[in-house]
C-alpha cells in the first residue's frame, strides 16, 4: 500500500540530509520532489500545490532542535500536514436511533456489497450490535445472492423481496422487520452503475428522503485514484453523504484518493477495507495512515490487531510453558494460527517502524507459513510435544508427509531449537508477559 509514494517521499527528504538549518535554498528541491510525488500518486495538482506551499511556509527558517536533523523535522511537518489533509482525527460511525439506519452508496464494482457484509460483521463483533442487512439492488439478482452468502458467513439476517421492484417500499418493510425482530442497526446495500447517472442518483435520494438515515456512506474503489475523487464529488452534491469508505487498499493503489478525498468533499473517511475476508475492515485513522505513507510504521494498529486475537488464558499458559522451557511444536503451531488471523502478512510487517522500506521489493505470500504447518501437521502428537524423540527414521516420514526435503526439515528443527535457546536465555532476565500482547 502506497509503496511508490512512500519511496518518492523518502527520496525527497534525503535532499536535506546533513544540513544544519532549513532555508529557502535547500528546501526548494525537496518541496518540488514532494509535489511531484503527490501528483504521481494521482493527487490533484491544486491540492498538491496548496499542500506543499503550506509545508514551505511552516519549514522555512525553522531552527533545528537538538539532535534533530532538517530531514527529520521535515518528515514531522509533512506527517502533520498529511494528517490534517486526510481529516485530522478519526470520525466515529453514528449508530444512534432504534434502529440506526446506514445507507451504502457507490458505483457498481466499488465493493459496496462486500463492505456491507464487513460492516455488519464489525458492528456485531466489535460494537455489540444486532444488524440487519437489506438487499436494495433490484436490478442484479447476483448482488442479492452475494449479500445472502455474506450474511450467512457472519451470521446476520438479510432482508430481501426479489419480486418487489419498488426499492423504497423494500427499505420501509425492512425497517418494520428490524423493529419486530429487535434489530438495532439496518445496513442498506443499494444498486450501483458503471458510471454516475440520474436513475441511480434518484433512487438513492428517494431512499434517503423516505427513511432519513443516520449515516450515508459513499464506497469508493481507491485504485481508481482521481476518478474516485471526482465521483465522490458528484455523489456528495446530490446525497450530502456523511462519510467515505475506501476499498481495495491492498491493491496497487497510488494513494491519491485517500489523500485528496477529504479535501475535495469535506467529508471524513470513516473506514478502509482490503481483501475479501470479512474481518478486514479498519476504522480510518488519518495520523496512522500518514505515518505509514511516510514509512514510520503503525505500531498502535499492529498491537490492536494482536489484541483482537489475544486469548489471555491461553497466553498465561504459553508464558508458563516458556518459563519452564516446555515450548513445543504444538505451541508453535498455535502461535502461527494467531498471527494468520491478524491479516495480510506483508501489511502487518509494514506496520513495524523501519520495516516497510526493507520489505518493499520482497514478495511475502500469505501462504508463507504453509510449509512449516505442513511439517508440523506431519508429526504425531507425541513428536510435536516431545521434539527430542524425532530421530532420522521419523524425519524421513515427516519430510515425505509434508512434501519437503530432509534438508528443509532439518533447517526448520534447527531454527526451532535456536528459538527455544533464545527463550531460555530470556527466562533468566526479569520480564513481563512474553506471550502475546497483554491486556491489563
Amino acid at each position: 500500500m502506497f509503496e511508490s509514494l512512500s519511496e518518492r517521499l523518502d527520496t525527497a527528504f534525503k535532499n536535506l540530509k546533513g544540513q544544519g538549518r532549513i532555508t529557502e535554498l535547500n528546501i526548494a528541491s525537496t518541496i518540488k520532489d514532494i509535489r511531484r510525488a503527490l501528483i504521481d500518486a494521482d493527487v490533484n495538482y491544486k491540492i498538491a500545490k496548496e499542500f506543499t506551499d503550506s509545508i514551505k511556509e511552516k519549514t522555512v527558517g525553522e531552527k533545528v532542535l537538538n539532535a534533530i536533523s532538517p530531514g527529520q523535522l521535515m518528515v514531522k511537518i509533512v506527517k502533520d500536514e498529511l494528517t490534517e489533509l486526510m481529516g485530522g482525527s478519526e470520525s466515529e460511525l453514528d449508530v444512534t436511533g432504534n434502529p440506526a439506519i446506514i445507507l451504502i452508496a457507490g458505483l457498481q464494482g466499488s465493493g459496496k456489497t462486500t463492505f456491507s457484509g464487513k460492516l455488519a460483521n464489525y458492528l456485531k463483533t466489535k460494537k455489540g450490535k444486532s444488524p440487519l442487512l437489506v438487499a436494495a439492488d433490484i436490478y442484479r439478482p447476483a448482488a442479492i445472492d452475494q449479500l445472502k452468502i455474506l450474511g450467512e458467513q457472519v451470521n446476520v439476517d438479510v432482508y430481501n423481496e426479489p419480486e418487489n421492484k419498488d426499492v423504497v417500499s423494500i427499505v420501509q418493510n425492512a425497517i418494520k422487520e428490524a423493529k419486530s425482530k429487535n434489530k438495532n442497526v439496518i445496513i442498506i446495500d443499494t444498486a450501483g452503475r458503471l458510471a454516475v447517472d440520474e436513475v441511480m442518483m434518484n433512487e438513492v435520494a428517494n431512499i434517503k428522503n423516505a427513511v432519513h438515515p443516520q449515516e450515508i456512506l459513499f464506497v469508493v474503489d481507491s485504485m481508481t485514484g482521481q476518478d474516485a475523487v471526482n465521483t465522490a464529488a458528484a455523489f456528495n452534491e446530490r446525497l450530502d453523504f456523511t462519510g467515505v469508505v475506501l476499498t481495495k487498499l491492498d491493491g496497487d493503489t497510488r494513494g491519491g484518493a485517500a489523500i485528496s478525498i477529504k479535501y475535495t468533499v469535506n467529508k471524513p473517511i470513516k473506514f478502509v477495507s482490503s481483501g475479501e475476508k470479512l474481518d478486514t475492515l479498519d476504522v480510518f485513522y488519518p495520523e496512522r495512515m500518514a505515518q505509514r505513507i511516510l514509512g514510520m510504521g503503525d505500531i498502535v494498529s499492529l498491537v490492536e490487531k494482536a489484541q483482537e486475537q489475544y486469548d489471555e488464558v491461553q497466553a498465561a499458559k504459553m508464558e508458563k510453558r516458556i518459563r519452564k522451557n516446555q515450548f513445543d511444536f504444538e505451541d508453535f503451531k498455535t502461535q502461527i494460527q494467531q498471527i494468520k488471523k491478524m491479516g495480510n502478512l506483508k501489511d502487518l510487517m509494514g506496520m513495524i517502524p523501519g520495516v516497510g522500506k526493507q520489505i518493499k521489493d520482497i514478495d511475502i505470500n500469505d501462504d508463507a507459513f504453509k510449509g512449516i504447518e505442513a511439517m508440523i501437521n506431519s508429526m504425531t502428537l507425541e513428536e510435536r510435544r516431545n521434539p527430542e524423540i524425532i530421530n532420522p527414521a521419523r524425519k524421513q516420514r515427516i519430510a515425505k508427509g509434508s512434501g519437503k526435503d530432509i534438508a528443509d526439515l532439518n533447517q526448520f528443527i534447527k531454527q526451532f531449537e535456536q528459538m527455544k535457546d533464545m527463550m531460555k536465555m530470556m527466562n533468566k532476565m526479569p520480564m513481563g508477559r512474553m506471550a502475546g500482547f497483554g491486556k491489563r
